[in-house]
């Protein structure tokens, strides 16, 4: 099978690509600490990256136009920036939107998968101990994750690859709804 000269050049700038984001990251080849929380943090980089990794959990999101619709207004080339170092850090993939060929569709890869029990239990932290003013989470949801932790994350997980959200599931909406929270589904 002989791959066309368009798709190799793709392919290999792609590559140079990722090898120049990922190594302007790094201010050596060796980590700062051999701290795994270190490790993560430094993954992930930034408060947008795990926004946009809660945008694909919580709310569906999936395009370039929806995450910049979010409520917390990442600029474009912040945007770009992230979603790009997220896909070669290997927490996102994109593929081409098949409705749209001008589109691409953002998904979280197994590697991203995992950052899923990380926001739940962010935000139940959050729940528990942040101002008033921010929105608990769902009594339901919290008690569900209380009750059975591993098969609620088994479950998100199961949605997420399906292309679904979190909030999908009414029980696990907020009190108030979704615009308690400052925030929209995908639009």
């Amino acid at each position: 099978m002989v791959i066309p000269s368009p798709i190799i050049a793709d392919i290999v700038c792609k590559m140079q690509t990722c090898y120049t984001v990922i190594m302007s990251t790094m201010q050596d080849k060796q980590p700062r600490s051999v701290c795994p929380i270190n490790y993560a943090v430094e993954l992930i980089g930034d408060k947008w990256s795990l926004l946009i990794i809660r945008d694909i959990v919580y709310l569906g999101k999936k395009t370039h136009g929806e995450f910049l619709r979010s409520d917390e207004g990442i600029a474009t080339n912040i945007l770009a920036d992230r979603l790009l170092r997220l896909e070669c850090q290997g927490i996102i993939k994109k593929k081409i939107d098949p409705k749209d060929k001008r589109r691409e569709i953002f998904s979280l890869t197994s590697r991203g998968l995992g950052f899923i029990p990380f926001l739940i239990d962010l935000q139940l932290w959050s729940g528990e101990f942040a101002p008033d003013f921010i929105a608990p989470p769902s009594p339901l949801f919290v008690a569900a994750v209380k009750e059975n932790r591993e098969k609620v994350i088994d479950q998100i997980i199961r949605d997420v690859k399906r292309g679904k959200s979190i909030f999908e599931r009414e029980e696990w909406l907020p009190e108030g709804g979704i615009n308690s929270m400052g925030m929209t589904l995908k639009n």
